[in-house]
């Protein structure tokens, strides 16, 4: 079994976004010499204060320059903000710097209403984001990479700067089955987010295998390829793990409360407080993403968003420690 990061660039206490670009490649570089295939970047637009991680198109080729082996890659690009030609273009320059070694994960969220509108570029219209134009849009970015769009079609006389030989990989980020049928539909990997929603991942990766059809133009593997992201902590012992989870536990705790415009949790010890604090208001604590609220699934149905972003972005929760993905094929 393959296990890899997805990094959120939590902001430490006191410091700056410069702090938390270079933990993460800190952390790359751990990674790479742990022999973890992949270490993929968040994107995040509501929560600066605590994650600097807003542009992965950006922080892929700096981590790749420090980096030697390690695949790194995108968890995720919201497509819903942008053009799929012009995120075919950005991964295909970024193939040709790092030839071989970079992920292109494509999702989609809703956010903060302002942030939502600042980052579109047609604000006349209001997007739906439904399954189909997300489908549409993963389709066209794999087919510019691919060559994918039949001689009659207009995008097929487009050309991208390649590298000689590789493509990016194209994973579809998701956290309900409906993001899974259109991985499998299009023949492309899936990434499913049990950070946010751990309930659905049984059927969500049943129906990916269920709806797989090999890519018509060589997008994606002969047979389905799956991953699962999880929150991961690790101790010399399973109090201290407990005891560093609480950063999580409070975050998500904030989730469900409706509670995310407080100041970040900057410590394990504050953490542990806000949850003392709870427990005597009768509040449990559990730290149990599967609920609707806060939901943020990168395929958008429930409001949610993948490895990546959301107004109550589960992603977010994870400020203290990295998700980490376990991939295997079939």
């Amino acid at each position: 079994m393959d296990l890899s990061i997805v990094d959120l660039a939590p902001i430490p206490e006191d410091g700056s976004a410069t702090d938390a670009f270079e933990n993460t490649v800190e952390r790359a570089q751990n990674a790479e010499e742990l022999g973890y295939s992949r270490a993929w970047v968040a994107e995040h637009h509501d929560f600066t204060d605590s994650l600097a991680s807003t542009t992965p198109e950006v922080l892929i080729p700096h981590i790749a320059a420090k980096t030697d082996e390690i695949r790194v890659g995108s968890g995720t690009i919201l497509l819903n903000h942008y053009s799929p030609y012009k995120v075919a273009e950005t991964f295909s320059v970024l193939d040709a710097l790092a030839p071989g070694r970079i992920d292109l994960g494509l999702g989609r969220a809703t956010g903060n209403p302002v942030s939502d509108r600042a980052l579109q570029t047609d604000r006349s219209q209001h997007r739906t984001g439904s399954n189909e134009d997300h489908r549409d849009k993963v389709n066209e970015v794999a087919a510019h990479l691919y060559d994918g769009f039949p001689d009659d079609h207009s995008f097929s006389q487009l050309e991208l700067a390649r590298a000689r030989e590789t493509v990016p990989d194209i994973w579809v980020l998701g956290s309900s089955p409906s993001s899974a049928a259109i991985a499998g539909q299009l023949g492309l990997r899936y990434c499913f987010a049990a950070f946010i929603r751990p309930g659905p991942a049984v059927r969500a990766l049943e129906v990916y295998r269920e709806n797989f059809e090999p890519s018509s133009f060589g997008a994606g593997p002969e047979e389905p390829h799956g991953m699962v992201a999880a929150n991961v902590t690790c101790a010399e012992t399973d109090e201290e793990a407990a005891r560093l989870r609480a950063t999580t536990e409070a975050t998500h705790q904030r989730l469900r409360q409706g509670t995310i415009d407080r100041p970040p949790i900057r410590s394990t010890e504050a953490a542990i407080e806000e949850l003392g604090d709870s427990d005597s208001d009768g509040d449990d604590g559990d730290s149990d993403s599967d609920g609707d609220d806060g939901d943020s699934d990168s395929d958008g149905d429930d409001g949610d968003t993948d490895t990546d972003g959301s107004d109550a972005d589960a992603d977010g929760a994870d400020a203290d420690a990295d998700g980490a993905d376990a991939d295997a094929d079939g």
